[in-house]
């Protein structure tokens, strides 16, 4: 490769990291040319950019990145790296999970997340258990309709539980009279008698 292949290559590197908030990094050595065209599929159906980098490379576009310190990646650069960018966060981890299913790789080498580090495979779990974006917003929204729920569900009850409790004391209203008869004249003042 010529220094002007590098420059130009370094330099798509770093378009690709410039805004990424989801930056993984992944093995995909022995795969062959099947699987990883596989691979790279499923990431474009999942919107996510595969790019197979040279370690070197890779490091000297980081070096380059305004605003984040990708150093800490840098010593899982070994072997052959694949640079994974995603908008939800833990899209890559699902999609090397689920491929693993049937092969031994990818592995994730490491992965910038949240503003966060990750080091090594054992953080895959993990990873994959991150909510993405969309997920957290849906739960928020839920927490915030669940009050509005609950009063709707009340108001709708009382009122319910109101006609239910109205329609009760009708007839006991009409009874009560009947049941008063007998009493009446024991408090008209007759005593009942003593033995």
């Amino acid at each position: 490769m010529t220094k002007d292949q590098k420059v130009v290559a370094i330099q798509e590197i770093k378009d690709l990291l410039q805004d990424a908030k989801v930056v993984y990094v992944a093995d995909l050595d022995g795969l062959n040319a099947a699987k990883s065209s596989e691979f790279r599929r499923q990431a474009f159906k999942q919107n996510i950019k595969v790019k197979v980098v040279k370690n070197t490379l890779l490091q000297k576009a980081m070096e380059q990145i305004d605003g984040v310190d990708f150093s800490e990646m840098f010593e899982t650069f070994k072997g052959n790296s694949a640079l994974m960018i995603a908008e939800t966060a833990n899209a890559p981890a699902k999609l090397i999970k689920d491929f693993r299913k049937k092969e031994e790789k990818p592995a994730l080498k490491s992965a910038f997340v949240q503003e966060t580090f990750y080091l090594g495979d054992n953080n895959l779990d993990a990873l994959v258990s991150i909510k993405s974006r969309e997920e957290m917003i849906g739960e928020i929204i839920g927490l915030l309709q669940s009050p509005i729920q609950r009063v709707v569900s009340a108001l709708q009850n009382k009122s319910e539980g109101t006609e239910a409790q109205a329609e009760e004391a009708a007839p006991a209203v009409e009874e009560a009279p009947a049941a008063e008869t007998p009493e009446t004249p024991a408090a008209e003042g007759e005593a009942p008698a003593v033995e």
